[in-house]
Formats: C-alpha cells, sequence, structure tokens
C-alpha cells in the first residue's frame, strides 16, 4: 500500500484554510469531472481528488490524518499502525455509498474507526493514534550548559484548532539543562508534545539547543575559546595572568617570545562531559599609546635597541 498526500493532490499547504480548501476542489473538480475533462486519467484523478477532499474538510479526519502521515511522503510503501481496523462502512458520515470507490489507503485509516462512534462526535472506539512528535529551538547561556539546572521557557508552538486550521499558541515549560549540553543537542520532553486520538499516547516535544552569545566566550563542541589581550611585555617576556573560564578566574602562564595568535590550552575547563572540553586562549598584543613626549621616546629607543621588520617576507614569490 502506498501512503497518500492528499495535500499534493489537491495541490494545497499542510496549513490550508477549509475556504481554501474548497476553492481547491472545486476548481479541481471542474477540471477532472469525467462527463467534460479531456485530461488523462481524468476519471481516476477525479477519484482521488473526491477522497482528499472527503479528508481534508473534515476537521477531525484531517487532524488524524495529519498525525498519522507526518513522517511520509507521496508514494512511499505505508503500513498502517496495528490499531487501525479495515473493513469500512460507507453508510454514514462521508457522502457517498457503498462502492463509492475510496481506496485501501482510505479504509484503513478510517474505515471501522470513523463508522463506528461518528454519530456521537468521537473518533470511534477502535480509533488510536499517537500523538504527533514538535521541535522547537531555544536559547540558553554557556552559564545554564556549564553548571546545568533548571529554567523557565516560554515556546510558541503550532496547534491545531477545531477547525483545522494550524494555530499558534503560547506554552510556558520549566525545563531541566543537562550539565555539559552542547550546541545542536536536543533535550526530550515526553508526552508534551501533540496530543494523541482515541487513547493513543501523547507525541515527545524536542528541544534544540543554542547558546546566546556570550560577551568573551564562543564555544565549539564542549571547548570553550577565549580572545585574550596582553601586553607587548607580557608576551615578551613572559607572564602569569588570571584568565577568565566558565568556572572561574584561573591562572595562565604566558611563555616569553608569544606573538599575537598564539593558542594556548586549558585542559579541561570547558564544557563538562566525558571527556570535558578544554578551553583554548588565543592571544591578542595590545599595544599601549602613545600619549606623552616620555612614551614617545620610549617607543623610539625600543625601535633603535630591536630594530626589525616583521613585512620582510611580503611581497616575495
Amino acid at each position: 500500500m502506498e501512503y497518500k498526500d492528499y495535500y499534493k493532490i489537491m495541490g494545497l499547504a499542510k496549513n490550508a484554510t477549509p475556504d481554501e480548501i474548497k476553492r481547491a476542489y472545486r476548481k479541481l473538480a471542474r477540471k477532472y469531472h469525467p462527463d467534460v475533462s479531456k485530461e488523462p486519467n481524468a476519471e481516476a484523478k477525479f477519484k482521488e481528488l473526491g477522497e482528499a477532499y472527503e479528508v481534508l474538510k473534515d476537521p477531525k479526519k484531517r487532524a488524524a490524518y495529519d498525525q498519522i502521515g507526518r513522517n511520509f511522503q507521496h508514494g512511499q510503501p505505508f503500513t498502517p499502525p496495528p490499531e487501525y481496523q479495515t473493513g469500512f462502512d460507507f453508510g454514514k458520515g462521508f457522502g457517498g455509498s457503498q462502492g463509492s470507490g475510496f481506496s485501501d489507503f482510505f479504509e484503513a485509516l478510517f474505515g471501522r474507526a470513523y463508522a463506528q462512534g461518528a454519530d456521537a462526535g468521537g473518533y470511534g472506539r477502535q480509533f488510536q493514534a499517537h500523538g504527533s512528535d514538535q521541535h522547537a529551538r531555544i536559547l540558553i547561556d554557556l552559564a545554564d550548559a556549564f553548571h546545568g539546572g533548571e529554567r523557565l521557557i516560554t515556546l510558541n508552538m503550532p496547534q491545531t484548532d477545531s477547525q483545522g486550521r494550524v494555530i499558534a499558541k503560547m506554552r510556558s515549560l520549566n525545563i531541566k539543562i543537562p550539565k555539559g549540553i552542547k550546541a545542536g543537542q536536543r533535550i526530550r520532553l515526553t508526552g508534551q508534545g501533540g496530543p494523541g486520538m482515541g487513547g493513543g499516547s501523547n507525541g515527545d516535544l524536542y528541544l534544540e539547543v543554542e547558546f546566546n552569545p556570550h560577551r568573551y566566550f564562543r564555544a565549539e563542541g564542549r571547548d570553550i575559546h577565549l580572545e585574550l589581550p596582553v601586553t607587548p611585555w607580557e608576551a615578551a617576556l613572559g607572564a602569569i595572568v588570571a584568565v577568565p573560564t566558565l568556572g572561574g578566574m584561573v591562572d595562565l602562564k604566558i611563555p616569553a617570545g608569544s606573538q599575537t595568535g598564539k593558542q594556548l590550552r586549558l585542559k579541561g575547563r570547558g564544557l563538562p562531559g566525558v571527556p570535558a572540553g578544554d578551553q583554548y586562549v588565543t592571544l591578542k598584543i595590545v599595544t599601549p599609546p602613545a600619549k606623552t613626549e616620555k612614551a614617545k621616546a620610549l617607543y623610539e629607543q625600543m625601535a633603535k635597541e630591536m630594530p626589525m621588520n616583521p613585512r620582510s617576507e611580503m611581497g616575495r614569490r
């Protein structure tokens, strides 16, 4: 059995409104009606169109169809969930009579489930569907990832209303942030996704983590990067300086003769994990301005005592 993409058949987006569905059906029904159409396979297309409209015009069928088919594409092999019942009774609720030609795909999804309980406005006792999994992206601070803990977040989540339209609804959730989580990893909230149907379980909510920009730090996986300003004499003579890390200030030894761009490593000072990340410190030499005559004279003395041309290799082929 192949999966039928009813939206594709009707040329609609998945968030189409009821009015858009009705207009699309009327337009295509005129195009493919077997009595007037000259299109190839007009009769088959007309029946397929009618089946698609039968599902999408009904908010209950449409909501169920959207949840069932979220992981399928048109024409892919499709096996109905075990709880679905085949053998559709066309006597009620579907605008047709027995033999009206609905496909096996339609019958597998809506056959007995909707035939029973349709008068009560329900889905039928034998209809069950697992709720759809939902996905969202959240921004957290690097400190949250380093220390872990709980945080209240607000999400703007899509939901289907009683008319089958997709709407946005605000949700507030108190989530637990695992210690050492990396950018791109997901936090799974079981049962916080789309609601199930007919007693089916709710889907899950997956939150993909990204980091807010930090004034000093940049994360790559579990490693943390920091650009550290140093003075010319610290770089030339060597020094021990205090360096910020996510866990607090630590001492870093700068080797004598260091240049801008030199990278030093603080092992295990990145995000926690097995193994923990490291912190990489890139040196940036900052030259003090010569604001006084004495300072200018000192620079002139340095030029005489330590002549060099840092551009000597430039321009050579």
